[in-house]
């Protein structure tokens, strides 16, 4: 079992950087992937940015590319998700995730479905 913790969400300005923290306590095993969704209010989760844990492939969703950066630290059992040139439309709870697989394989899911653990969110609100 793997518990998630995240934060470093806040209130910036169109334009401004943020970088979301997520430490977890447990196993993250070689071919887990971890990663960040987000929710904005009254939309459904959505696929941010994902990385395998031992293989280091990054995935983004099209929206984020070129602005975020994920990044994982294996000796301290954490990701993290640097954000630059945040728009108001990026304004979402973000959530680190899990996905724990028992074989390699390279790509990202991006439906929360296959995610099996879940942080409690951190807030993100960026004004215009």
């Amino acid at each position: 079992h793997v518990q998630l913790q995240a934060s470093g969400g806040g209130l910036v300005q169109s334009g401004d950087s943020l970088r979301l923290s997520c430490v977890a306590s447990g196993d993250i095993f070689a071919n887990d992937v971890v990663g960040w969704f987000r929710q904005a209010p009254g939309r459904e989760r959505e696929f941010v940015a994902a990385v395998g844990w031992r293989s280091n492939y990054k995935s983004y969703a099209d929206s984020v590319k070129g602005r975020f950066a994920i990044s994982r630290d294996s000796a301290k059992n954490a990701l993290y998700l640097q954000m630059n040139g945040l728009k108001p439309e990026d304004t979402a709870v973000y959530f680190c995730v899990v996905d724990h697989r028992t074989s390699y394989y390279r790509e990202a899911y991006t439906l929360p479905d296959e995610y099996d653990y879940w942080g409690q969110g951190t807030q993100v609100t960026v004004s215009s």
